[in-house]
């Protein structure tokens, strides 16, 4: 909820204006489009790291913690059958209460389709209170993958995974 003043508008209009930055604040323009470096963690076995981090980039930690050399930013993979979506919980969990490696971030979750179609309502609830601790990403079920078949383009309902892995598909659709 956000506080207001006297005037009716929000507390952070009060602040009043910013300085513009120091000249050489920002880093040189190079590094804005450099690709994101980040570590694909699997919550438990069997969910999918090694599958994303092909399409979508990245390196794949399976179940280790990413070493020293790893992307510090984590991207936790699960099913979304209840045994991985409480894997997942449980993970968030082991970040939210520090107890993770030193220096590793949890940047999201990727929920990966345990099979074609809607998710039954007690999974669905449980994906919501995954989603109100940690931005989750859902991809969904993709045939082609089952088979082996990684060279189609990524899902089109992963399009917010795509901006966040920085992935270059190189495909139109």
């Amino acid at each position: 909820m956000r506080t207001t003043d006297a005037r009716g508008g929000p507390e952070i209009w009060l602040r009043g204006p910013v300085a513009p930055p120091d000249p050489g604040t920002y880093g040189p323009a190079a590094h804005l489009g450099a690709p994101r470096r980040f570590s694909w963690l699997a919550t438990h076995g069997g969910a999918g790291a090694t599958t994303l981090s092909r399409v979508y980039g990245g390196h794949d930690c399976g179940r280790n913690w990413p070493g020293p050399g790893d992307p510090a930013s984590v991207l936790l993979v699960a099913r979304t059958h209840a045994y991985g979506i409480e894997a997942a919980l449980r993970t968030v969990e082991v970040f939210r209460r520090g107890q993770a490696p030193h220096g590793l971030v949890l940047d999201a979750v990727a929920l990966v389709a345990d099979a074609p179609g809607r998710l039954p309502r007690p999974l669905a609830q449980d994906v919501r209170l995954l989603e109100s601790v940690v931005d989750v990403h859902r991809v969904p079920w993709v045939p082609a993958w089952r088979l082996g078949d990684l060279t189609g383009p990524p899902p089109r309902e992963t399009d917010t995974l795509i901006r966040l892995t920085g992935a270059h598909t190189g495909w139109s659709g």
